[in-house]
C-alpha cells in the first residue's frame, strides 16, 4: 500500500487479493459522515460506516463539492528560489518570439474549407516537407453560423495559433461567405511578416488546392533557411495536461511533472495549467498560492464562472470523474483535482488566463477551459506552449499540435501502449527517485524542444484540434 500523507486516513492498494490495484483501502475505521482523508485533504464524506482494511470507493464516499464558495485569500506564497540560467536551441522568429519546430500551418477560418486544407497540405507535402518540418492541415467546424461569445473563442483560438512561434509560416484559407472573414481576421493577427503569413479565399479562385499549394511553397521557401541558435530557457512555455487519470496519476506522473514545472519557473520560463472543473475541491491550495489578491479574485472568478456553466445547463458540477477515473481508483472530483494539482508543483500562481488568451507573464499561468482532452491540449497550443505534458494513467492516443510529451502513471500502460508513451513514471514506485527522475524527464523535454527527439504523437501524426462551443448555432 502507498499512504500518501501522514493525515491520510486510506491508502492506495498496489498488490491484493481483496482491493483492486489502485483502488483505496481504509486505515481505519471511519463512521458514516466522516471525513475520508487523502492527500492530506477531504476527498469526500464517508456514506457508510467503513471497517479498517476495507475498500473505500463509489458505494461508501461521495463528494461534498458545492455550487459556489465565498474564498478568503490566505496567502501561502512560497518563497523564491534562485533564478537559474540556462539555455535550450530553437528558432528566433523576426518578431522576437521563439519556436520550437519549423513547421507551416494551414488554418481554416470556417470548416466549410476543411477538405480542401487538408489536400493542400497533403500535396505541399510531397512537394516541400524538406525544407520544413512538416505542414500541417488545422481543421475544424466552426468560423460560420456562430453568435456572440462562441465566435469571438473561434476567432481567438484560430489567432492563437496563426501567431504561434512553432508555425514558421501558415496560409489563412477562407471560403469568402463566412462570417469570420479574412479581412476582419487580419485584424486580430496584428503585424505579420508577409512572406510567411499568406492568404487565400477558396470562392476566389478557380482552384482552391492548386492555388494553396503554390502559396505554401512561396512559405516553404522562405522559411527553409531558419536555423537553430541559443534561446534563454525564460523563453521557454510548457502546457500541462491530465487525462484519462487513474488513481496513481497523482502519485507518479503528476508530483513528477510539478517538479519540472517548479524547475521552469525558476529559469523565469512560463507554465500553463489549464481544466478549470478539475481544480475543484482542490482550488484552495491554488488560490493560496496566488502572488497577490487581485490574481487570487481572478481565480475565484474563474472557478465560481466554471461551476455556473456547469448549473445553467442544468448539470452537477461534480459529475466528473468518468467511467475510466472510477475504474483506475478514483471516486470523487476532490479525489482528481487533488491529484490533478500535483502538476502545477509549488510555484506562486503569478497570473490567470481567459480562454483564447495568451500567456504574458513568467511563472505558473492558469488558464480557464474545460477538462476535455481535445479542447484544453487547444486552448493550451493556442495561449503559446511549445509543447505539453500529458500525463495519463488509463492511456490515450491523443495529441496536440504543440509537440505532446505522454507520461504515463504506471509501467502496464507504458509497456501495453509504448507507441503513445514517451516516459514511465511508475518507475518512483519501483525503486527511482524524485531526484532521477526529475533529471531524465527534464533532459526529455529539452530534446524534444530541440528537435532531436519528436514525440511519440508527433510520430504518428496525432494531432487533434477542437473549440470550446456554449452558445446557439444558426
Amino acid at each position: 500500500m502507498v499512504k500518501i500523507n501522514a493525515k491520510d486516513n486510506v491508502a492506495v492498494a498496489l498488490e491484493t487479493d481483496k482491493i483492486p490495484h489502485g483502488h483505496k483501502v481504509s486505515l481505519c475505521d471511519i463512521k458514516k459522515g466522516e471525513t475520508v482523508i487523502k492527500y492530506g485533504f477531504p476527498i469526500g464524506v464517508a456514506t457508510a460506516d467503513i471497517k479498517v482494511g476495507e475498500q473505500v470507493h463509489t458505494h461508501n464516499l461521495a463528494s461534498e463539492i458545492s455550487i459556489e464558495n465565498d474564498y478568503i485569500y490566505t496567502p501561502e506564497i512560497p518563497s523564491k528560489t534562485a533564478k537559474k540560467t540556462g539555455d535550450f536551441l530553437g528558432f528566433l522568429r523576426a518578431d522576437g518570439s521563439v519556436g520550437i519546430r519549423n513547421e507551416v500551418w494551414i488554418i481554416n477560418t470556417v470548416g466549410c474549407t476543411n477538405k480542401a486544407s487538408e489536400k493542400i497540405a497533403f500535396e505541399a507535402n510531397k512537394i516541400h516537407s524538406k525544407k520544413t518540418d512538416g505542414i500541417f492541415a488545422i481543421t475544424h467546424p466552426y468560423g460560420c453560423s456562430q453568435l456572440g461569445e462562441d465566435h469571438e473563442n473561434t476567432r481567438k483560438i484560430l489567432a492563437g495559433m496563426a501567431r504561434h512561434p512553432n508555425a514558421a509560416g501558415a496560409l489563412i484559407l477562407g471560403l469568402g461567405c463566412e462570417n469570420n472573414t479574412l479581412r476582419e481576421f487580419r485584424k486580430l493577427l496584428g503585424n505579420y511578416d508577409e512572406e510567411r503569413v499568406k492568404f487565400l479565399v477558396a470562392q476566389d479562385c478557380e482552384n482552391e488546392v492548386e492555388a494553396g499549394v503554390n502559396l505554401v511553397g512561396e512559405i516553404a521557401e522562405t522559411i527553409q533557411n531558419d536555423r537553430r541558435v541559443k534561446i534563454g530557457l525564460d523563453r521557454l512555455v510548457i502546457g500541462l495536461k491530465c487525462g484519462g487519470s487513474d488513481a496513481f496519476s497523482g502519485i507518479t506522473a503528476n508530483p513528477l511533472v510539478g517538479r519540472v514545472s517548479d524547475r521552469l519557473c525558476a529559469y523565469g520560463g512560463r507554465v500553463i495549467m489549464t481544466e478549470t472543473p478539475e481544480l475543484f475541491g482542490a482550488e484552495t491550495i491554488l488560490m493560496n498560492r496566488c502572488a497577490d489578491e487581485n490574481i487570487f479574485k481572478k481565480t475565484v472568478s474563474m472557478i465560481n464562472n466554471f461551476k455556473k456553466y456547469f448549473t445553467s445547463h442544468g448539470q452537477q458540477v461534480y459529475e466528473n470523474p468518468s467511467q475510466g477515473n472510477k475504474a483506475g481508483g478514483i471516486t470523487t472530483l476532490e479525489e482528481k483535482s487533488l491529484g490533478c494539482v500535483q502538476k502545477g508543483g509549488t510555484s506562486a500562481i503569478t497570473d490567470v488566463l481567459a480562454y483564447g488568451e495568451r500567456v504574458k507573464k513568467p511563472g505558473l499561468n492558469l488558464l480557464d477551459g474545460p477538462g476535455n482532452d481535445i479542447v484544453s491540449t487547444t486552448a493550451l497550443t493556442a495561449a503559446g506552449c511549445h509543447l505539453i505534458l500529458f500525463t495519463t494513467g488509463r492511456g490515450t492516443p491523443l495529441g496536440a499540435f504543440a509537440p505532446t510529451i505522454k507520461i504515463s502513471s504506471n509501467s502496464e500502460l507504458a509497456k501495453k501502449k509504448a507507441n503513445w508513451t514517451d516516459y514511465d513514471a511508475w518507475q518512483l514506485l519501483s525503486g527511482k527517485g524524485f531526484d532521477e527522475a526529475e533529471e531524465e524527464l527534464w533532459d526529455l523535454i529539452i530534446a524534444v524542444a530541440e528537435g532531436r527527439i519528436r514525440t511519440k504523437s508527433e510520430l504518428n501524426d496525432y494531432r487533434e484540434f477542437a473549440i470550446f462551443k456554449n452558445g446557439v448555432t444558426l
